[in-house]
């Protein structure tokens, strides 16, 4: 996998890089600044980008705006951006258009090397990863805005968090100690719930997530 990484902390950057060398993957361009991420896309177009949201010069939101031209003018490219902290808003913006291919971590998280990588990988493969803090927020407030998320058993809420945060039905399985029949059991009741018929056009895993998350 060929990624960019962009992060205006050089130890951060250099141990992101580091990170994905010894995974195996091809770092093809590592910057500091959000318009530096921009000319190395369009240069090397990566499979993947990695990016902090805050960025110079005013660190405010230069990185997820970056984030989200390279999904606009460059389809062809997954993001992951990385934050301090939980922003809803962020979120929503990044899983707008339903298409996957997107996530959005917390940076505590890089910690855990072999999640992280999973998670990278998981986004590079057209799925999505969001942070377990990030969902824990947004279904936090959905839950309460909303009646058909109201109406969603202890257990559907629980297998809906997991597949916001990007988990396989047999990831979410295991994490739950079901079977991965009873998961896709769980997940068609919650599209039954949220009024989303089958529809082979559209990634109705992704789009169940959005659904729900935006409704807080």
């Amino acid at each position: 996998m060929r990624v960019a990484i962009a992060e205006d902390e050089t130890l951060l950057r250099r141990g992101i890089e580091l990170v994905l060398r010894e995974g195996g993957h091809d770092v093809v361009a590592a910057v500091g600044d959000a318009d530096e991420l921009m000319d190395a896309v369009a240069r090397t177009c990566p499979d993947l980008v990695v990016t902090d949201i805050r960025m110079p010069p005013t660190h405010t939101v230069e990185g997820l705006d970056a984030a989200l031209r390279i999904r606009r003018d460059h389809a062809g490219t997954a993001v992951v951006v990385l934050s301090q902290h939980v922003q809803r808003r962020y979120a929503q913006e990044l899983l707008a258009d339903g298409a996957g291919r997107v996530g959005y971590l917390l940076k505590q998280r890089i910690a855990d090397i072999g999640t992280f990588l999973d998670d990278l990988e998981r986004v590079a493969g057209g799925g999505t990863a969001l942070d377990p803090d990030v969902v824990a927020v947004m279904v936090g407030r959905a839950r309460h805005a909303e009646a058909a998320i109201s109406e969603l058993t202890a257990r559907q809420q629980e297998v809906l968090a997991l597949v916001a945060e990007g988990r396989s039905n047999a990831a979410i399985a295991a994490k739950l100690f079901l079977t991965e029949k009873a998961v896709v059991q769980h997940v068609s009741r919650i599209y039954d719930a949220l009024g989303m018929p089958p529809d082979a056009d559209s990634h109705r895993r992704v789009q169940a997530v959005v659904r729900y998350l935006n409704r807080g």
